[in-house]
C-alpha cells in the first residue's frame, strides 16, 4: 500500500516529504528581496508599530476581529493593574463571504455590525486579517482579499478612514481613531503583553494557522534595509510562491475564487485543506487506488471540508465522518490504509509547510541564541492546534531545524482571547 500512494502521490508532483530547509532558505531570501523593495513574493510589510512599554491600565478599547468567516467586536477595558476584561462580546458572519458586496455596502455592514458598541471608547483596534499596506498614522490600504471574500470595491481603500465614515453616518458622536493591524500582529502583541512570571523573551513572532495561514516577526534595525528602524513586519507568508505545486493544488486553485495567489496558504491552511483533499481522493479513485465498490462511492462526493478529513484521521473506523461512514459500506481494509496514507500525506505537507514558515521567521529575527531566553511563538489557529497532529510534528520539525541544526531556541505559547487583546493593545499604541 505505502508503494502504491507514494507512487500516485509522486506522478502527480505532491513531494511525500516535503525538505523543510529548502523552503528556509527560499522563503529568507524572499524575505530579503521584500524588505529591500526588490520583488518578492511576500508583502513584507512594515507596521510602524512595536509591542508597548507600559501597560494599559485604566483604559478601554473598542475592537473588532474581522477575518475568515467570522465577524468579532467587543469592548476591553484595562483595569488599574492592566488586567484586561471583555464585555459587549458579539460575533456574526464576516461580510462578503455569501455575497459580493459594493464598497458602501461593506462598510455599512461593519457599522451594523458595531451598533452594540455606539460611542463606548474613543480608540479602535481593528484586526483585519488580509493583505493591507499600514500607513505611519495607523491605518491600513487593502492590497486584495483571500478567504474567498468578495467586495472588489474595498481593495485599494484605507480601511480605518472609510470605516470612520460609515460610523459618523450612523450616528456615532465620538471621533473614532481606528488602528489596523492584522491578526499576526495582534498575536504577537498578546505573546508581548503578558509573558508568563519569570519568562524572558529575546523577540516575539505571531503566526497564524487556522483558516488562513500568516506570520509578523520584530524586524531589528538593520543598515542593509533603508530607512527600516526597529518594528513589526507582517510578512504574508500566505503569498509565497516557490514551493512545489501538485497537479491537485493547481486543479483546486483553478476552481478558487482567486486563482494564481497565495500559494503556499493554499497547499497548508484550514480553508483550502479541504477542497485539495478532494482532489487527491477523486484522482485517486479514477485511478484505481480503490476497490470498484469504494471508488464509486467516494467519487458520489461533491465536495470535502477539513472537518470531515480531521474527522476520518482521528477515527477512520468511526461512521461519525462521511469519509469513514461511506468506508463501512464498501471499503475493505486496502482501501482504509490508502485513504488514511493520502490524508496523512496532505496534513504532513500541512506541518512541514508551517514548519518552515516559523523557523524562517526566527532566523530572520536574529534573536534567540540563549535557551534561556527564546523566541516567543505566540501560535493560533484551529487548524494548527486541533488537525490531526500538525501540533506535534510542527514542534519536532522546529526542534531538529532550530534547535540541533542552528542552536536557535523558541517556545510556543498560546493565549485565550489572544486576538482580541492584541487588538486592543494595538488601538491604544499612540501613534
Amino acid at each position: 500500500m505505502k508503494h502504491s500512494v507514494a507512487a500516485f502521490l509522486s506522478r502527480h508532483n505532491f513531494p511525500v516529504h516535503t525538505d523543510i530547509n529548502t523552503v528556509v532558505e527560499a522563503m529568507l531570501y524572499d524575505m530579503d528581496q521584500g524588505l529591500s523593495g526588490r520583488p518578492a513574493d511576500e508583502d513584507m510589510i512594515r507596521t510602524y508599530m512595536n509591542p508597548p512599554e507600559k501597560s494599559a491600565a485604566g483604559k478601554s478599547v473598542i475592537t473588532i476581529d474581522a477575518g475568515g468567516t467570522n465577524f468579532r467586536s467587543c469592548l476591553v477595558t484595562f483595569d488599574e493593574f492592566g488586567k484586561p476584561s471583555i464585555d459587549f462580546m458579539e460575533k456574526t458572519k464576516m461580510p462578503g463571504v455569501d455575497k459580493e458586496l459594493s464598497k458602501k455596502e461593506f462598510f455599512d455592514k461593519f457599522a451594523e455590525n458595531l451598533e452594540h458598541l455606539k460611542d463606548k471608547a474613543e480608540n479602535i483596534g481593528f484586526c483585519f486579517s488580509y493583505p493591507m499596506t499600514i500607513t505611519e498614522d495607523g491605518d491600513g490600504i487593502l492590497l486584495g482579499f483571500t478567504k474567498e471574500v468578495k467586495a472588489p470595491e474595498v481593495v485599494g481603500c484605507h480601511i480605518g478612514k472609510e470605516l470612520s465614515r460609515a460610523l459618523a453616518e450612523h450616528g456615532w458622536k465620538k471621533n473614532v481613531k481606528v488602528t489596523l493591524l492584522n491578526d499576526t500582529v495582534a498575536a504577537l502583541l498578546a505573546g508581548a503583553a503578558a509573558p508568563d512570571e519569570g519568562k524572558k523573551y529575546s523577540s516575539y513572532i505571531g503566526f497564524i494557522l487556522g483558516t488562513g495561514m500568516n506570520g509578523a516577526y520584530i524586524q531589528s534595525e538593520d543598515p542593509a534595509y533603508k530607512n527600516l528602524k526597529k518594528q513589526i513586519i507582517v510578512c504574508e507568508n500566505g503569498k509565497f510562491g516557490k514551493v512545489i505545486r501538485s497537479d491537485f493544488d493547481i486543479a483546486f486553485d483553478k476552481k478558487s475564487v482567486n486563482p494564481g495567489t497565495a500559494v503556499i496558504e493554499k497547499e497548508c491552511s484550514g480553508a483550502y485543506l479541504g477542497p485539495v483533499a478532494y482532489e487527491i481522493i477523486t484522482s485517486a479513485a479514477k485511478e484505481g487506488l480503490f476497490s470498484e465498490k469504494f471508488a464509486n462511492s467516494l467519487l458520489e462526493l461533491d465536495g470535502m471540508t477539513l472537518i470531515e478529513l480531521d474527522r476520518f484521521l482521528h477515527a477512520p473506523y468511526s461512521t461519525n465522518s462521511i469519509l469513514g461512514a461511506k468506508a463501512k459500506d464498501s471499503a475493505d481494509e486496502n482501501d482504509y490504509e490508502t485513504l488514511f496514507q493520502l490524508l496523512d500525506a496532505l496534513v504532513e505537507r500541512t506541518a512541514r509547510l508551517a514548519a518552515a514558515i516559523l523557523s524562517a521567521l526566527v532566523i530572520k529575527s536574529g534573536k534567540g541564541v540563549n535557551a534561556s531566553e527564546p523566541v516567543c511563538l505566540l501560535c493560533d489557529g484551529t487548524t494548527f492546534y486541533k488537525t490531526y497532529k500538525v501540533f506535534g510534528r510542527i514542534e519536532g520539525y522546529l526542534e531538529e531545524t532550530l534547535v540541533k541544526q542552528r542552536n536557535l531556541y523558541y517556545e510556543i505559547v498560546s493565549r485565550d482571547n489572544d486576538i482580541t487583546l492584541g487588538a486592543a493593545i494595538a488601538g491604544l499604541i499612540e501613534k
